[in-house]
Order: structure tokens, then C-alpha cells, then sequence
């Protein structure tokens, strides 16, 4: 009734007034404010099940874990926690997943970067509605674009909510230069740069007054009190939150950084999280799963892990097992799931 046959009714918000999947309602938003002021936030490890499915049991003990060594934030379904492995309902719903357990005590930041910037605006979108503080966006990679390209890609994705820019050239194969985060430091949503670049690109930026966090774990030290970065965004802190917030928050300490850059090293012997991955198997925090393309470091590295643990110190890890060398046999690859 009301509408004839044959006609439509008049939609109820023109085009031009509309953003989608935005609400009015203020829901626990966090400023990009409260987004710049965190020191140790770390790129949580995903933990799988024997089918590959996601452990959730043991991920919520990951999660309190970071909670308890002081870690600020988490980047959900980044590199480390193979974003790139999961479907986006994955990605999404353990974005969800996060905010909805522990969002009250941390920050989650949700990798919800592309290089289709259709998949980043929708991935965002989506990542905002279900609660995430924050956004990590990657340059696109691969197919690769210009430096316009690169300006207009990430003005698409900020006017949705608090954003990390992360420059990682050694994965994207392309540099984020300077201009280009110049061009994007007015928007009030850019919470600044993840950067891998190193020591003087971080402090071309922090002169600048924009906002970095080392993306580097063997170099965060120097930068967080030699070069001005705010903090790090951290591997390494998902083995020994505690010792990376002291590394973070109670200033210069060489002698703690050299004790920690064994495992840094080791960590990144092979690509990232392949040296993750088998450490937290190794100390029986997570199930010896991978998800293929990533297989586990081999025996003689698994045995200098087991070393690195007692010279740093048993307590200083996650988990209560001792840490062990396991077998090629215990180790679970996963090609579909």
C-alpha cells in the first residue's frame, strides 16, 4: 500500500550522505590519540587446530598472556598471524572475536590492509563495525602502483577510523617514501607508521612529529631511545612480553638488548613466522600446526632454540612447559582447511 505497481520508493539517504556500514552510535571508539601513545603492541601468532581451523582456546591464552607482560596492543592477522592465509570471514571474525573478549584490556588493531583497495575499504568497513580500535594498512603489493597511487589507495581507508601505515618493502617490494606519508600526516585518523625501513627513515619522521614504531625487533631498542620512535610493533614480544615492555618503557638498557638479540636473530633466520611458529611448539604454548606454505625450522635450529630459552631464562618465556626440541614426525602441515 502507498506504492503503486510498477513504481519504487524513494530511497531514504541519497548517495552523496552515504558511508557504509558507519552507525551513529558511539561504541568503545578509541582515539587515534590512544592509538599513538602505545609502546608495545605485538603481531599475535594464530594458532590452528590439527585441521587447520583456528585454536581459539589456545589464541585467548596468547592474548592474556600479552595482557599480563604489559603489552598494549595486538595487530590481529598480520604477517605474523598469517592474515594472508585466512578467508576475510576469518579474518574478520577473529577480529571480532578479539575485540569481544579482550578489547576492554587491550587494543586490537586489525590487519584489514590489501593490495585491492576494494578489499581494503570492505575489509576495514567490516573490521570497525565489529569493534577493532585500529586499522594496519600495507602499501599494495605485487601489482604495484605509483606514488598517486599509493596516496589515493590509503585516502580511501582513513577517513574509516584510526590508521597504521605500514611500510615493509622487503615484502611489498616497493618503498612507502617520505612524500607519500607527508601527503597523508593531516588526516586526523593517521596514527602513524609501522617502519622497517630503519634507523634514519624513523628519524626523518620523528623530527617531523610523526608518530613510528620500529617494525624491526633487533633495531627497536636504538630506535625507541636513539632515533624518537614511540615503541615497536613485535615478533619477538609474543615469546617475552615482559622483557620487551621493559626494553620499551624503562629506558636505554644495552646489556638487556644484547641479551635478547640471540632470539631476534634466530627468530628471523627464516621468513617470518616460520621461527615463531616453532618456537611456540617448542615451549607447548600452541599445537605444532602450520598452515602450508610455512613448515617448521629444522632440527639443529630447534636445538639452539632450546639453548637461547636457558641462557635468557625459562621465566622470561610464555607458557609453563619446558621448552623441547619435538620431532620432525610432531610437526602437523596443513594444505587445506
Amino acid at each position: 500500500r502507498g506504492v503503486s505497481k510498477g513504481k519504487f520508493a524513494v530511497a531514504a539517504v541519497t548517495l552523496d550522505d552515504y558511508l557504509p556500514m558507519r552507525s551513529t552510535e558511539v561504541k568503545n571508539r578509541t582515539s587515534t590519540d590512544g592509538i599513538k601513545s602505545l609502546r608495545l603492541i605485538t603481531a599475535v601468532k594464530t594458532p590452528y587446530l590439527p585441521d587447520g581451523r583456528f585454536d581459539l582456546e589456545a589464541y585467548d591464552s596468547l592474548i592474556n598472556t600479552q595482557i599480563n607482560g604489559g603489552a598494549e596492543g595486538v595487530i590481529v592477522g598480520g604477517t605474523t598471524g598469517e592474515g594472508h592465509l585466512m578467508s576475510w570471514d576469518e579474518h574478520i571474525m577473529l577480529i571480532g572475536h578479539t575485540v569481544n573478549c579482550f578489547g576492554a584490556n587491550i587494543k586490537v588493531i586489525g590487519n584489514t590492509g590489501s593490495n585491492s583497495t576494494r578489499e581494503a575499504v570492505h575489509a576495514t568497513e567490516q573490521g570497525f563495525a565489529v569493534g577493532m580500535h585500529a586499522a594496519l594498512h600495507v602499501n599494495p603489493y605485487y601489482g604495484k602502483t605509483s606514488t598517486e597511487g599509493l596516496i589515493s589507495h590509503f585516502k580511501e581507508v582513513l577517513p574509516m577510523g584510526p590508521t597504521i601505515i605500514y611500510n615493509v618493502p622487503s615484502r611489498t617490494s616497493q618503498d612507502i617514501p617520505p612524500p607519500v606519508i607527508e601527503a597523508l600526516s593531516c588526516y586526523s585518523n593517521m596514527a602513524g607508521v609501522k617502519e622497517c625501513v630503519g634507523h634514519e627513515r624513523v628519524k626523518c619522521y620523528t623530527d617531523k612529529g610523526i608518530t613510528i614504531w620500529s617494525g624491526n625487533d633487533d633495531e627497536c631498542h636504538d630506535s625507541r631511545w636513539k632515533y624518537g620512535a614511540t615503541g615497536v610493533i613485535s615478533v619477538a614480544s609474543n615469546l617475552v612480553p615482559g622483557l620487551m615492555h621493559s626494553l620499551m618503557f624503562e629506558g636505554e638498557n644495552a646489556a638487556l638488548n644484547e641479551k635478547l638479540l640471540p632470539l631476534m636473530k634466530w627468530l628471523f633466520c627464516e621468513p617470518n613466522p616460520i621461527g615463531l611458529n616453532t618456537a611456540l611448539a617448542q615451549l607447548g604454548v600452541v599445537r605444532p600446526v602450520f598452515r602450508l606454505p610455512y613448515t617448521p625450522l629444522p632440527l639443529e635450529k630447534r636445538v639452539e632454540f632450546v639453548r637461547i630459552v636457558e641462557a635468557i631464562g625459562r621465566e622470561n618465556f610464555v607458557g609453563q612447559k619446558e621448552a623441547q626440541v619435538l620431532d620432525d614426525d610432531d610437526f602437523v602441515l596443513i594444505s587445506r582447511y
